[in-house]
């Protein structure tokens, strides 16, 4: 069955909304109040058919799913909406704390796992993690500072001179731009931009196209935006 939440549905028709698949009455009704306070519409299914129904025929920007309905491994059911087109990103709520399963999850098209007993105030702050990462996906332009990169085109600005990047490079400016002022870990680019689950021995890999992307990031006499931080990794400095 697909219900509102017993305060108020904030979502208007036609409005995207977080659709809550749970089973637990008491855990569904504190989740949904506590992304109420949030500013967040929310409907709640509480069982895999409503939650399927749901999600195919409203207007959804984020999932969150028990792991388990009433005995059935909802993993099934996300698997089914990928290969159906979904595109809504997915927090799993779980008992099952195991790696395996968390790898497993995240296999199937989770975008984000979570393990029971947490803080709301974890979950709250995971769905709104998860949000901005999607929001900005949706970008066909990334800005930070000076750069800009068009998504689409796989074009790179500085202050409006253009200069080339190969697919890797492009890939990791767009991670730092991604993230501006932050550092970011050797560790982080292996998994994320090279996609290996362990680091290779040696750190050289990143620093050399590190090196590759900053003489074409930084022209002569332009203030240097790729900053290393010693014992850490790197960050991109975009002032404002």
């Amino acid at each position: 069955m697909l219900h509102k939440p017993e305060k108020e549905d904030s979502s208007k028709p036609g409005e995207r909304h977080i659709l809550l698949i749970e089973d637990e009455q008491d855990m569904a009704q504190e989740i949904a109040s506590a992304l109420d306070r949030l500013g967040y519409g929310v409907k709640i299914a509480d069982n895999a058919t409503a939650g399927l129904a749901a999600a195919r025929d409203e207007q959804v920007c984020l999932l969150i799913v028990d792991r388990m309905l009433h005995g059935i491994d909802s993993l099934a059911m996300i698997e089914t909406l990928r290969g159906e087109g979904l595109n809504a990103p997915v927090l799993f709520v779980s008992a099952l704390s195991s790696v395996d399963e968390r790898v497993h999850g995240l296999k199937v098209g989770g975008d984000d796992y979570i393990t029971k007993p947490f803080a709301m105030n974890e979950l709250t702050a995971r769905v709104e993690a998860i949000l901005r990462r999607s929001d900005a996906s949706r970008r066909t332009k990334l800005q930070a500072g000076p750069l800009e990169l068009d998504l689409i085109e796989r074009r790179a600005f500085r202050a409006g001179r253009e200069f080339f990047l190969l697919p890797r490079e492009f890939k990791l400016l767009e991670y730092l731009m991604r993230r501006p002022n932050q550092v970011v870990t050797r560790t982080m680019l292996f998994e994320d931009v090279w996609n290996y689950h362990f680091p290779p021995q040696t750190q050289n890999l990143v620093d050399v196209h590190i090196g590759k992307v900053r003489r074409k990031v930084d022209g002569p006499g332009e203030t240097p935006l790729i900053q290393s931080v010693r014992g850490k990794g790197f960050r991109l400095h975009a002032a404002g």
